[in-house]
């Protein structure tokens, strides 16, 4: 069952979250006015540099990506258009809709990517191949 609406790559979203400084350390904040889903699931993200993690879209969910220590390249792509995000300061976010496809890169060893979903985990929300993407947009937009 294809989403109600399909997305594109203008329809992701980078955010830098208030990051508050002092001598002892530092704060980043988060607040429901960032992200625009109650938060259903929660997960972690690390892998050696050059590591693909991700590399897929889903149906239905809605996912909000920070990289808490590290680096990582974010390429988001709707099957005409690509975007690409760097998290490389634990503040930057990029919130990414349904149908759309999205790859991260690591680019630094000991990189921590946590992920906020708007959905369990539901195997069939997953389209992991980008030709099942591809046709998956094509019907969508008949």
């Amino acid at each position: 069952m294809p989403a109600a609406t399909l997305y594109t790559v203008h329809d992701v979203h980078f955010l830098e979250l208030p990051r508050f400084t002092r001598a002892d350390g530092e704060i980043v904040v988060a607040q429901a006015t960032h992200i625009p889903f109650a938060i259903t699931r929660m997960f972690t993200l690390t892998a050696p540099i050059g590591s693909v993690r991700g590399d897929h879209a889903h149906r239905h969910c809605t996912q909000f990506m920070l990289c808490v220590n590290g680096a990582v390249e974010i390429v988001c792509d709707d099957s005409q258009d690509r975007k690409t995000f760097i998290l490389d300061r634990n503040n930057f976010a990029v919130c990414v809709p349904p149908t759309i496809w999205n790859k991260l890169i690591f680019k630094e060893d000991s990189s921590v990517v946590i992920v906020l979903c708007d959905r369990p985990f539901e195997e069939t929300d997953y389209l992991r191949e980008y030709p099942e993407f591809v046709s998956f947009r094509k019907l969508a937009q008949e």
